[in-house]
């Protein structure tokens, strides 16, 4: 099969490349849409089974959000390094889906819960190849640009599944079973439509004959990788814990703690994801691939600081949840996801490019994991949100520290560059 040509180093995307960052994009669309879908149906999902704390906090602890995820990203991105990014993330999509059946005929809580898995894995599985594959053909200075696709993406599905969750709110259980469905049906055209994308050039110069005897993991344990799976898994893993709480428990704690009902709740969350949309297309995606990255970050990490001490200084309710989901919504596209999606390619050789993204985003969903087992209790007891939200907002604190001192100058230099960087500073790396 025909490789997917790298993009010329210093030009513009190309159509095909615009098309193609989009459909590789549509992971994080089925990504956050299952989160988002399983977050907004979560009070509907208790009460329908009986759920106590624990076994809520287990389901999200198990789910997309977090540790089968984090096993599909390990797992997947090691494959995608070994064997190709087209192979790996082509039939995922059919894993995700059939997961998905699962929840939608879910009457119990093991069919919830295998469904809540097969999702994870499958999503985890697809988002480390898919985004190799777009910084691959990426030209050099449009990197960022085509990234920020996944960006937009990982808004619009929680978006659209919010949109539907509020439009549907009247049906009840049957309303979120629709929503489900909704991503089986992207899932499946998303596949179909992925089937002509070949397979990136780069990784197939750089693997050579033999990618298993090239794509060594004793090689990420070199100086220059260590630092590089600090830095990357450092800044994600603290963003995460509170961009996942938010995602995955904003409509529960406002209804059990703010007296909203399941439409009110679903409205406010579903406004930070547009906030996101816009702050994405105006201020990553322009400023990302220049000299600007650095105060753009700075300012998103100062904002999601600020969006986490709303909950800690006003009293529970719709006016603090606008105030968070304002700042944070801006601020997350700014400083978050985006950012360590772009470092991720950068910072690591061709090789190991999945495997290294694939080790950071399964330890970050991991500890999520048990950190979502743990906030339904946290917020059933004296400790409650306020307690829970000083915590994130230290560990924001410390994630902008991190990002702002140890930023990568990898701006506008091509993959071939950075490669050749990594060969400098680390031999025996290989690229």
């Amino acid at each position: 099969m025909v490789a997917a040509a790298d993009g010329p180093e210093d030009g513009r995307p190309s159509r095909r490349h615009w098309r193609w960052a989009a459909l590789a994009a549509m992971a994080s669309y089925i990504d956050a849409g299952s989160i988002v879908a399983a977050a907004a149906g979560l009070p509907l999902w208790e009460s329908y089974l009986g759920l106590g704390s624990t076994t809520v906090g287990l389901l999200t602890a198990f789910s997309s959000n977090a540790i089968s995820a984090a096993v599909g990203a390990l797992v997947g991105g090691r494959l995608g390094d070994l064997f190709g990014r087209k192979r790996i993330y082509a039939w995922d999509l059919l894993v995700f889906a059939f997961g998905i059946a699962w929840i939608v005929f879910a009457v119990n809580l093991p069919m919830l819960f295998i469904g809540y898995v097969i999702v994870g894995l499958a999503v985890g599985a697809d988002l480390p190849t898919s985004l190799a594959l777009v910084a691959e053909f990426s030209p050099a200075r449009s990197r960022g640009r085509l990234l920020g696709l996944s960006q937009i993406a990982w808004c619009v599905g929680p978006l659209v599944t919010l949109l539907l969750a509020f439009a549907l709110a009247p049906l009840g259980l049957l309303g979120v079973r629709i929503v489900f469905a909704h991503l089986f049906v992207v899932a499946i055209v998303t596949w179909l439509l992925r089937r002509s994308i070949v397979e990136s050039a780069r990784w197939q110069r750089a693997s050579g004959p033999n990618p298993m005897a090239a794509s060594r993991l004793r090689d990420l344990g070199t100086p220059v990788n260590r630092r590089a799976l600090l830095f990357t898994g450092s800044v994600y893993l603290l963003w995460n814990i509170a961009a996942g709480t938010n995602g995955a428990f904003l409509p529960y704690i406002l209804q059990r703690q703010g007296g909203a009902d399941q439409a009110t709740s679903v409205a406010v969350q579903s406004l930070s994801f547009v906030l996101t949309t816009f702050a994405v297309l105006l201020l990553f995606m322009p400023l990302s691939d220049s000299r600007y990255r650095r105060p753009v970050f700075a300012v998103g990490a100062v904002m999601q600081v600020a969006a986490l001490a709303a909950f800690v200084v006003l009293p529970v309710g719709i006016g603090a949840a606008l105030v968070n989901v304002v700042l944070f919504g801006i601020g997350a596209a700014c400083a978050g996801e985006s950012f360590y999606k772009l470092w991720s390619q950068e910072m690591f050789p061709t090789v190991l490019r999945g495997t290294a993204q694939g080790i950071t985003f399964a330890v970050s969903r991991v500890v999520l994991g048990v950190w979502s087992f743990l906030v339904p209790v946290m917020l059933s007891s004296a400790f409650g949100l306020r307690g829970m939200s000083a915590i994130m907002m230290g560990m924001l604190v410390l994630f902008g520290v991190i990002g702002v001192v140890f930023m990568p100058d990898s701006a506008g230099r091509s993959l071939g560059e950075l490669d050749t960087a990594h060969r400098a500073s680390a031999s025996p790396q290989r690229t």
